[in-house]
């Protein structure tokens, strides 16, 4: 397996590993439960140097990226951020992405662990433009702190004012003594906090400046199983669970970052603009379970009749609250906030109701 900067200190701490995407990496550490309410409630600290990250540069940069994101790149000024996808021909997706617009010509594009060498091949083989394409992803190590108290426990370590970098923004600064880190306020949680982006050979000074400052607030470090309830308690969408290459961003309810403006000539326009114009026949839905129990990925969802309408893609118990919820594809009569659905768990149909 491969390993991140972190792996040896996560053993060292005690966490329990599993693969994922080919790292090895940590699920967790105190358990679930404490990790997710610690981000909620304080802040925590994921290693997410499995991520990949490509840079794409040259005076070609923003026709290539035009093409093969889902996005408007031409809205993006340098120091912003945009959530994308890149469609892959045949109306679905092949991963989910960040852009990162640095300056005239110079973007960053981050994507899943688990899709790097797909998405890089498929920008290669997409790259009629020839814009300037770098993996950088074996270069760059990824640290995300989260919580309501990240900003405040990481103002200690910068002179970067971080209340001057609004969401989906970033800026380039010294953190920890270190230089030319990344400092993004992005993150999958929804708890707030930045993403930092730094050389690998940086990556110990950064993570113990971070948990020797952090201690007043309770810093933890925490795994990928709270990573994974965080996400789905705000309902972002898991590439390989809510969305594939078998989802169209529409039937994902991704047409917020699918724009058909004009002069952008992006793959797959024609035929997600007409899935707007016309509908889809599944949408997917949030969901609780209005019982006790745990949605999981691929349980049936049927309605009152008991005739299957759709399926779960990622379900889990919240830690706080103890309920179930879940997310999945439906018909897209089944679709609207407050309908009832029902979940197949072993042999019975727990009732649901999807929710904005």
């Amino acid at each position: 397996m491969k390993t991140t900067p972190f792996t040896s200190r996560h053993i060292e701490l005690g966490a329990k590993m599993h693969e994922f995407a080919g790292y090895n990496m940590p699920i967790e550490y105190s358990g679930i439960t404490d990790e997710h309410l610690t981000v909620r409630n304080g802040v925590g600290v994921f290693d997410v140097s499995h991520m990949g990250e490509f840079w794409v540069k040259g005076p070609h940069a923003l026709a290539f990226l035009q093409k093969v994101t889902s996005n408007d790149v031409s809205a993006l000024t340098p120091g912003k951020i945009q959530y994308s996808c890149f469609p892959n021909g045949k109306g679905g997706i092949v991963d989910d992405l960040l852009v990162y617009h640095f300056e005239e010509n110079k973007y960053l594009l981050v994507v899943n662990a688990s899709n790097i060498e797909k998405d890089w091949n498929w920008c290669v083989e997409n790259n009629s433009e020839g814009a300037e394409l770098e993996n950088a992803s074996n270069w760059m190590a990824q640290l995300a702190v989260q919580g309501p108290k990240a900003t405040e426990m990481m103002q200690k370590l910068t002179s970067a004012n971080l209340s001057d970098i609004p969401y989906y923004t970033f800026t380039v600064g010294t953190l920890a003594g270190v230089n030319n880190v990344i400092i993004s306020n992005t993150g999958y949680t929804g708890a707030g906090g930045f993403e930092i982006y730094f050389y690998p050979e940086d990556a110990m000074k950064i993570w113990n400046a971070l948990f020797e400052t952090g201690a007043e607030y309770g810093i933890k470090p925490i795994g990928l199983g709270a990573r994974d309830s965080l996400r789905l308690e705000k309902g972002y969408c898991l590439y390989g669970n809510d969305i594939d290459d078998t989802t169209s961003p529409i039937e994902a309810g991704l047409g917020w970052i699918t724009k058909f403006v004009n002069g952008k000539d992006f793959i797959d326009r024609t035929l997600l603009e007409k899935q707007k114009e016309t509908g889809v026949n599944r949408k997917l839905v949030r969901f609780e379970l209005k019982g006790r129990g745990i949605p999981r990925h691929e349980y049936e969802i049927v309605n009152v009749e008991n005739e299957k309408i759709g399926h779960v893609t990622s379900g889990t118990m919240l830690p706080d609250s103890k309920k179930g919820i879940g997310m999945g594809y439906v018909q897209t009569a089944y679709s609207k906030p407050g309908s009832t659905i029902y979940i197949k768990i072993r042999a019975n149909n727990m009732e649901a109701v999807v929710v904005k």
